[in-house]
């Protein structure tokens, strides 16, 4: 049995988030001694350890965040098998967000082998917005945060020419793989000053000016960390899992 310093100890936590983490259901509910002490046990240190594991992903998109608790709430009701069968769906899912990012560096890629544009018609916002099925709010959002400048014509008018449908599909292309402005801005940049790009590195790599760094700034990093935390987790519950037991009595 352990104290609520000693399990924390364990783990690398502060007792408070201990407490935090039973107050929330996180991990069961712990007896008192006869002074009225949580008295934890290794059931406990084990939902710890789970714990850590799934929070070690931290991108909170595509239900990613949400998948990791409800994995952590079967851990802290004790069931096992059904954390353990989560952690699966939770891998597959981090996958599916990894092949979907890759999928996305793939069509920049195509799309800077043959980015050269010489169409001279243009669009108005609107008319821009409906071609990518976004919103002229959504376009407006891009072009204020520097993703997008539109030459604007001698009346003052932006004038969206086939380069900018362009390079609007690829914002939204990132955009929808989750990728932060941050790092599409980066890229953005980059390919101004160089056709020859490694668009997954360039992506992935913020610059030495960037005070402030998100996990879909390193979208790719974080997930391949997010995958590597989801085998770790399935390899953890799988010994308590119904699964295993059936195997072991066969």
């Amino acid at each position: 049995m352990y104290l609520t310093t000693e399990v924390a100890k364990q783990v690398n936590i502060h007792p408070n988030t201990v407490r935090l983490y039973e107050e929330w259901g996180y991990i069961s509910p712990a007896p008192r001694s006869s002074s009225g002490y949580r008295m934890f046990s290794d059931v406990h240190l084990f939902q710890l350890q789970v714990i850590r594991t799934a929070f070690r992903c931290e991108i909170c998109l595509g239900n990613i965040r949400a998948k990791a608790r409800a994995i952590i709430r079967a851990s802290g009701n004790e069931d096992f098998d059904l954390a353990y069968q989560l952690s699966k769906s939770y891998l597959t899912h981090l996958q599916k967000e990894y092949a979907h990012a890759l999928e996305a560096i793939a069509i920049v890629e195509e799309w800077l082998d043959g980015r050269v544009v010489t169409s001279t018609q243009t669009y108005s916002r609107k008319e821009a917005a409906r071609a990518l099925e976004v919103t002229p709010e959504v376009v407006r959002n891009w072009e204020r945060n520097g993703l997008l400048i539109v030459p604007r014509l001698a009346n003052g008018y932006r004038a969206y020419t086939e380069n900018e449908i362009n390079t609007m599909k690829i914002i939204r292309t990132l955009r929808t793989a989750h990728y932060s402005m941050s790092a599409i801005l980066r890229l953005l940049n980059k390919t101004e000053q160089s056709k020859i790009l490694n668009v997954k590195d360039v992506l992935d790599t913020p610059g030495d000016h960037e005070d402030i760094i998100s996990v879909t700034d390193r979208l790719t990093h974080s997930l391949e960390e997010g995958i590597e935390s989801a085998h770790e987790l399935i390899r953890l519950l799988k010994p308590k899992s119904k699964e295993s037991m059936d195997i072991r009595k066969d």
